[in-house]
């Protein structure tokens, strides 16, 4: 008999897939499997659409369909018991006559966690909890992390120079990365629900923050604007994807641009915390500038951090990077003259 971990693995595949175009829900993978052959196979696709679940029995072949109250149902996470955007899958394993359903994780979103195996149980469905657990939650650590830590899960990123300058000493912009990473760097913002610059970036860069470089939804482009003095015909403000301005000013929405008001006598960075969770936007990728990047690390209100360094580049002098504290490398790859490495907490 194929052991559980194998189909539990297949359904971490199917869930990636989903990558970029499911949250806030989390991504989720589903088998049906029946006499160690898979019958069935369906991810979450798309934020308000099916779930994996239903995807899966319905890509179930006519011929099959009689197999489904014999089958084993694999699913990544724990199938849903509430009226969300669709109906609960939990109602559905239960219609279909499933007799067997072996869960990756518990759901920690409030309106789940649990209760969808509850109700499995109360149905006299078997249940079997836990299978490649770690792998599960580190799938939707930024969903996880929202739902139990009531925070953004935070990635902060720049480049830098061999030397550890992140630019020069003028105004003008010291370009760093080569285009391979700059691909890249779209690409994980591809992944985020949200980017975040502080004002002087803003300024100097004109960045678009968008993900235009890479095949992906764009994130919601945040910018600290504290006294609202940036110039409106910065890309930032072009209004093709949704913007918040956080200020000291004005809480208002003009079309896509949201205005939101932080109070002047808390720490930034708490506050920004508190407003993304407000929100519900569940992760966020800082790309500067390098006082911002260094309150989160000062703060310890962090999750990753990637730094870009150009090993061919060095200048004499300029601005130094962030320090990093508490963190502890966990990978590093080569493009080109760059290299990337990839941090976490050392205690994670």
């Amino acid at each position: 008999m194929i052991p559980h971990e194998t189909y539990m693995y297949r359904c971490l595949e199917l869930a990636r897939l989903g990558a970029g175009h499911v949250a806030p829900n989390p991504m989720v993978g589903s088998v049906l499997v029946y006499n160690d052959r898979i019958i069935g196979e369906g991810y979450h696709q798309l934020y308000g659409k099916a779930h994996a679940e239903v995807n899966c029995i319905a890509s179930v072949r006519p011929e099959d369909e009689h197999l489904i109250p014999q089958s084993i149902l694999y699913v990544s996470l724990e199938p849903c018991a509430h009226h969300g955007k669709t109906p609960p899958c939990a109602d559905l394993v239960v219609t279909k006559g499933i007799p067997r359903i072996v869960v990756g994780c518990r759901d920690p979103f409030p309106q789940v966690n649990g209760k969808g195996i509850e109700k499995l149980l109360a149905a006299g469905i078997e249940v079997t909890l836990g299978v490649k657990e770690k792998e599960c939650i580190d799938l939707n650590k930024r969903f996880f992390l929202f739902h139990t830590r009531h925070r953004p899960f935070i990635v902060l990123k720049w480049a830098q120079t061999a030397g550890g300058r992140i630019a020069g000493l003028g105004d003008s912009r010291l370009l760093i990365s080569n285009e391979i990473t700059n691909r890249l760097v779209h690409k994980w913002r591809s992944e985020e629900a949200s980017i975040l610059v502080g004002p002087r970036t803003a300024l100097l860069d004109d960045p678009a923050l968008t993900a235009r470089l890479w095949t992906g939804p764009n994130p919601i482009r945040l910018v600290i604007d504290k006294d609202l003095q940036l110039p409106p015909d910065l890309k930032l403000f072009d209004k093709t994807v949704p913007t918040i301005v956080f200020n000291n000013h004005r809480h208002e929405t003009q079309g896509p641009v949201q205005y939101y008001q932080l109070a002047t006598d808390s720490s930034l960075i708490q506050q920004l915390v508190l407003a993304l969770h407000h929100l519900k936007i569940q992760s966020v990728l800082v790309e500067g500038g390098a006082r911002l990047l260094q309150s989160f690390i000062d703060e310890d209100c962090w999750d990753e951090v990637r730094v870009i360094t150009n090993d061919d580049l060095d200048i004499a002098s300029g601005l130094p990077a962030p320090q990093l504290k508490h963190a502890r490398l966990v990978s590093r790859e080569s493009l080109l003259s760059d290299s990337i490495h990839y941090y976490v907490h050392h205690n994670d």
